[in-house]
């Protein structure tokens, strides 16, 4: 916050995570980002602080299962959650950033609806023109596989928000609406407008 004071900055966005309220104690996401919060409320800029959920881009580790198999694999593939387009979130941010209003504010951020890793593997699907196979993931399998590349308490609150959200984090419409006065984009649109990230050069499931 030094070099941002020093550097003439008086009005500061923070992209934080939801996580800092419904996560408190997770080292990943809680502990972390409330510190830099902290560090964030005790400046003398004019703040505001974003908290979204989960974001639909994180569909994209599916992509290569998608081109090479028309396949996604994931856990809990009945449990749905309130995603987040990111260009909401960018929306969101650049509103307040410039609109002059109080500062002070900490914004909640999610989808307009939950949503399940099957209902992603739909509208992927929906947005190729092939359908796309969903593979349900036991807990285990899943733990497994993102131990790979994830800290092991990344895993584990990853799985505890994915398998077992708690009440807070299934509030859907969160602060879109009041921003920028329309609802937040379903991931189904996200779909639609990255599909190019998606397909691969064979033929789907369906052809």
């Amino acid at each position: 916050m030094a070099t941002a004071k020093a550097a003439g900055v008086t009005r500061i966005v923070l992209l934080s995570s939801q996580g800092v309220a419904t996560r408190p104690h997770s080292a990943s996401h809680g502990v972390v980002a409330r510190a830099v919060e902290d560090a964030v409320r005790e400046s003398d800029a004019h703040w505001t602080i974003l908290r979204p959920g989960g974001f639909h881009s994180n569909s994209l580790a599916w992509a290569g299962a998608v081109r090479s198999a028309w396949t996604v694999a994931a856990p809990f593939g009945d449990v749905g959650l309130p995603l987040i387009d990111p260009a909401d979130i960018a929306e969101v941010a650049a509103a307040v950033l410039g609109d002059g209003g109080p500062g002070g504010r900490v914004i909640e951020l999610t989808g307009p609806a939950l949503v399940t890793p099957r209902e992603q593997a739909g509208a992927i699907g929906a947005a190729l023109g092939e359908p796309v196979r969903f593979v349900d993931l036991p807990r285990a399998e899943a733990r497994e596989q993102m131990l790979r590349f994830m800290p092991e308490e990344v895993v584990e609150t990853t799985l505890g928000i994915l398998g077992e959200p708690v009440e807070a984090e299934l509030r859907a419409g969160l602060g879109v609406q009041d921003v920028l006065g329309r609802p937040p984009r379903t991931f189904a649109e996200w779909a639609r407008r990255h599909a190019g990230l998606f397909p691969g050069t064979g033929t789907g499931a369906g052809a």
